[in-house]
């Protein structure tokens, strides 16, 4: 199904959590909401499932209007599943009873409704633990119980609020390999609510960067990435070096500039102009190069290992600010060496 919010407003007392928001979500998106806590992520997803009421704009589900001004159609007929960061299942039924439950609420019968959880539970590949309580689960094994529940009760959209955010590093990849797999073989439109970069970066096709109650850019992860709207996104998303440029010679999508006494090439918006702009520079643009033309005296002020690469700032001659900077090569404080500047993204004006 698909969501559309159309200038969307939400006010708790003076603070405006969500400050007409505009959002389209395509039937089988895998949509993500990115960006750090405070910013209305969960408020956004609160009104959509229907837990909380509009100020003003409206959201349409399946074109169909469930929120505007007057309107206000009940959580339960929105059609909408939720997944929250607690899992939220309940703790004295098994696993069998907590996928059940809500067709059973719905009218289902007692031996339809679990025919249903128990095909769901296959689905999730849960199928041998529906008789355990939630307790004696894992978190990943929890959080697969609430995804089958949202099976169950038919929800073609499912709304996830930060659900990974309990688990440690190993599981959380682990299921992520399980949500991707999930999407693939349900074709559900997905909303996911998260503060981890790399997560929504890792899931979604599309991506949505939140700051202050407003939706700074929307776009497929790698396009925020290597394209951000505004300084601000690109501080944001990943690492980045934002230097003063200036713009030499355009050639369509391609800058000439210049950063200091140094001249590259990088990408740019289709309507950038001569003069001064700031570009970035992302850590993988910056490479070790000691061909002629390559930028000498590059000295490394600090770095860290993170497991098969190693990430520094680092000072080239002539410029007075610290590069972000990447390299499997193994490097330390005040190495020297050559490097060349591959590619870089001019900002818009």
């Amino acid at each position: 199904m698909s969501i559309l919010l159309k200038e969307v407003c939400k006010s708790f007392g003076s603070d405006k959590v969500l400050d007409n928001v505009s959002v389209s979500i395509e039937t089988g998106d895998f949509f993500a909401v990115l960006g750090p806590s405070g910013c209305g992520k969960t408020t956004l997803l609160r009104v959509i499932a229907g837990l909380e009421t509009l100020d003003s704009g409206e959201i349409l589900i399946n074109n169909r209007v469930v929120a505007a001004r007057g309107v206000h159609v009940p959580p339960e007929t929105r059609n909408v599943g939720v997944v929250f960061q607690s899992y939220a299942l309940w703790p004295h039924m098994n696993v069998t009873d907590n996928v059940s439950f809500p067709v059973e609420a719905a009218g289902g019968g007692r031996t339809y409704s679990r025919t249903e959880a128990e095909k769901h539970l296959k689905t999730v590949e849960l199928q041998d633990f529906g008789l355990r309580k939630p307790a004696e689960l894992s978190g990943g094994q929890r959080q697969r119980v609430a995804l089958a529940r949202c099976l169950a009760q038919r929800a073609e959209t499912i709304l996830m609020d930060e659900p990974l955010a309990n688990l440690d590093p190993h599981l959380r990849m682990s299921m992520e390999r399980e949500l991707m797999r999930f999407h693939c073989s349900t074709d559900a439109t997905i909303l996911y609510i998260t503060h981890d970069q790399r997560e929504a970066m890792a899931l979604a096709n599309r991506l949505a960067v939140m700051w202050q109650g407003k939706i700074l850019q929307i776009a497929a992860p790698d396009v925020i990435y290597r394209q951000p709207v505004s300084e601000r996104v690109a501080r944001f998303i990943g690492h980045s070096t934002i230097v003063d440029a200036e713009v030499l010679k355009v050639d369509g999508q391609t800058a000439q500039v210049q950063i200091a006494q140094f001249i590259i090439h990088v990408e740019c918006p289709a309507n950038t102009s001569l003069g001064p702009v700031r570009v970035v520079l992302r850590p993988n643009a910056i490479v070790m190069d000691n061909d002629t033309g390559a930028i000498n005296n590059a000295r490394v002020e600090s770095t860290v290992y993170r497991g098969g690469y190693w990430e520094a700032e680092i000072v080239l001659e002539g410029i007075d600010t610290r590069f972000n900077f990447e390299t499997r090569e193994h490097i330390a404080k005040n190495d020297k060496f050559s490097v060349r500047i591959t590619n870089g993204w001019v900002l818009p004006s």
